[in-house]
Parts: structure tokens; sequence; C-alpha cells
């Protein structure tokens, strides 16, 4: 189980939350990732932020671009993964440390193609919300299936 995940983290003015979503990925138990910052033209401290990090580590990658959006930002991450799978994460959201390790084993056990997982919304009041559409246990769609989901 040694292949590379590139995950990739648009960054659009969200220097406060930033470093504990970069710090959290960072600190994965599956440690074979690349992690693509694209500083999508922020007005704020996190390109300054997103550089100090790849000084940091060699697994932080910046890319700096003016402004386009969330799917532009992707989009520049994607030509610039190296990894097999790639990942996203949102940078004002943080990760488990075993989420990437479990979604691979998962990945291998399914011979799947696409793996997700469920997550919990954070109310400003640090009330947590569960997840709307988890079961608890793995499910498997073929492809109608996937995109009706």
């Amino acid at each position: 189980m040694q292949d590379k995940i590139s995950v990739i983290i648009p960054v659009y003015n969200a220097a406060k939350y930033l470093p504990k979503c970069i710090d959290s990925v960072l600190n994965q138990t599956y440690k074979n990732l690349e992690i693509i910052l694209v500083d999508d033209g922020s007005t704020d401290e996190s390109g300054k932020i997103s550089d100090k990090y790849s000084y940091k580590d060699n697994r932080v990658i910046v890319i700096h671009k003016e402004n386009g959006g969330t799917s532009d930002a992707r989009n520049k991450g994607i030509k610039a993964a190296t990894g097999k799978y790639i990942g996203f994460i949102d940078s004002d959201d943080y990760i488990e440390t075993d989420m990437y390790e479990i979604l691979l084993k998962t990945l291998y056990a399914y011979d799947a193609d696409i793996v997700e997982c469920a997550f919990y919304r954070i109310k400003k009041d640090n009330l947590i919300l569960p997840p709307k559409y988890f079961s608890g246990t793995p499910e498997q769609f073929n492809v109608s299936q996937a995109m009706e989901e």
C-alpha cells in the first residue's frame, strides 16, 4: 500500500483555518502524500502560510494563481498532481488522522474506482452535526447509481 495520493486543497482567503487543515493532512497515518495548495489569488495571509508549509515539508507544493474560482483551482491542482490517486479537501476543513489510510484500504478491498467518506458539519458554536447520509456500513454503486447519489 504505497501508492501516492495527491491531496488538492484550493485556497482562497482561508488564513484563519488553513494551518489546521494543512496540519491534519500532514499528520496522516498514511505518509505517501503530496499536498498541493492552490492559492487562488488570496488577499489575506493564505499565500504566505502556504509557502511556509512548503519550506517545512517537501510533500507540500504551492501553486499561486490569479483568482479563478474553486473549480479552476482544483483543475490546476489536478494538472500538477503526480499521485496515482487524487483527494480533495477544502481549506476550511480538517480530517481525521487515518482518513486516507482507511480510504485507500477500502479502495483496495472493493477494487473501487472512487471512494468517499462521511463528514461532519461543525457550527460556529462548535456544535457537531452528524452526517446526513451515512449508513455506517460501506455501500457499493455502479456508475449510474454513483452519479445519482
